[in-house]
């Protein structure tokens, strides 16, 4: 019993003492301020912030329609854009016979012989006189200064218009096909380039059937397909 009533008397001054630490300051008029903690740095990921795309400019990402070195011709069809300047920009523009073709503010413009890029860079330049920082796109939207050629066992002998990647198997097919006499395994290409002449076989048979593709090449303007009988 004696040692039941000490262990209630040492809890009884345990409580006694913790309420005069609790109490003290309040009786004191002090300010028990609870705990702040410290501010959590979000994750960079969590914070989405919305930015508007650049506006590019039609010259940096817009196709020609052909090879970088392509050269413009007469009776090319090409479309002329001046980026944001709808009023100086022309849909359809024909290369005439004398290598020109008509444009507003600028009236007449020689691009024959130019590449499409080249023909930017000169009609940047003309229109500099009046619009600041023009930027400016030429397109080949038609190919009819170009022709390759088909002679020997076909419909429809001559020179066919040339198109861009056009094939050995397309040109015939638009020379309206082979005649029945034609030896369709000893079809070859003749093609100059820098003054010298080759002869690239075409087995009509095998391409037919989807062997050897490889000699279904893309022509190049001024390529004959010779078709032997």
């Amino acid at each position: 019993m004696l040692s039941y009533g000490l262990e209630n008397g040492i809890m009884l001054r345990q409580i006694v003492c913790y309420l005069i630490v609790m109490v003290a300051p309040l009786s004191a008029g002090q300010q028990v301020r609870p705990k702040v903690m410290p501010p959590v740095a979000l994750p960079l990921a969590a914070a989405k912030t919305e930015v508007a795309a650049p506006k590019v400019p039609l010259s940096s990402n817009v196709s020609r329609g052909v090879p970088y070195d392509y050269q413009i011709g007469a009776g090319d069809v090409l479309q002329v854009s001046v980026w944001k300047e709808p009023d100086a920009s022309v849909p359809t523009a024909v290369v005439r016979p004398d290598g020109r073709i008509s444009l507003p503010l600028l009236k007449e413009v020689s691009v024959a012989g130019l590449t499409p890029k080249q023909a930017e860079i000169m009609i940047t330049q003309e229109l500099g006189r009046f619009i600041t920082g023009a930027d400016v796109t030429v397109v080949v939207a038609e190919i009819n200064s170009k022709k390759v050629y088909l002679v020997g066992a076909v419909k429809k002998e001559g020179p066919l218009a040339y198109t861009y990647r056009m094939s050995v198997m397309q040109a015939i097919s638009e020379g309206g096909g082979l005649t029945d006499y034609a030896k369709r395994k000893k079809i070859y290409v003749l093609r100059t380039e820098n003054g010298r002449q080759s002869r690239l076989p075409f087995n009509y048979n095998a391409v037919l059937k989807g062997e050897h593709m490889e000699l279904n090449i893309a022509l190049l303007p001024d390529d004959t397909v010779v078709v032997p009988q």
